[in-house]
């Protein structure tokens, strides 16, 4: 994680947190990859972005899965494609949730910064394009059967 401050005080912890650079914010929002891509990249953990696919771990809507259709830096929160709330009208509403409550399961890697940033941190190649973490364990589980 960013480390945002030197001191120790938790008053000046969320002080740094809340008062944080949109930059610093970033890094902030990360989420673990599921095992397949854990294993296939060598990264433990990456910032979530728009169009990744990710699966809600902890709170209401556990083992949903959706694409993300938004992040909130200012906020600190995602939301996710299905995750939603009805207002008292009977609109629905996306739900935030903490990118810390979700497990990623497919990247989006058309961004070539995006695969820098893995490849710089696992010194494996990266492909481009969505990387899908079911379609990755059929793939091996086709193998093994071959």
């Amino acid at each position: 994680m960013a480390r945002l401050t030197t001191s120790k005080q938790p008053r000046k912890q969320r002080k740094a947190y809340f008062n944080a650079p949109l930059h610093k914010r970033q890094k902030l929002m990360t989420a673990p990859l599921s095992p397949e891509l854990r294993e296939k990249y060598g990264v433990k953990n990456l910032p979530v972005r728009k169009g990744d696919k990710v699966r809600i771990m902890r709170g209401d809507f556990k083992g949903h899965e959706g694409e993300v259709v938004r992040v909130d830096l200012k906020r600190y929160v995602i939301f996710v494609d299905g995750v939603t709330i009805e207002k008292a009208d009977k609109t629905p509403v996306f739900r935030p949730i903490h990118p810390s409550n979700v497990m990623i399961v497919s990247l989006k890697l058309d961004d070539e910064w995006r695969r820098r940033i893995i490849e710089r941190r696992s010194g494996k190649e990266v492909e481009e394009g969505v990387e899908e973490a079911e379609e990755a364990s059929e793939e091996q589980a086709e193998e093994e059967k071959a």
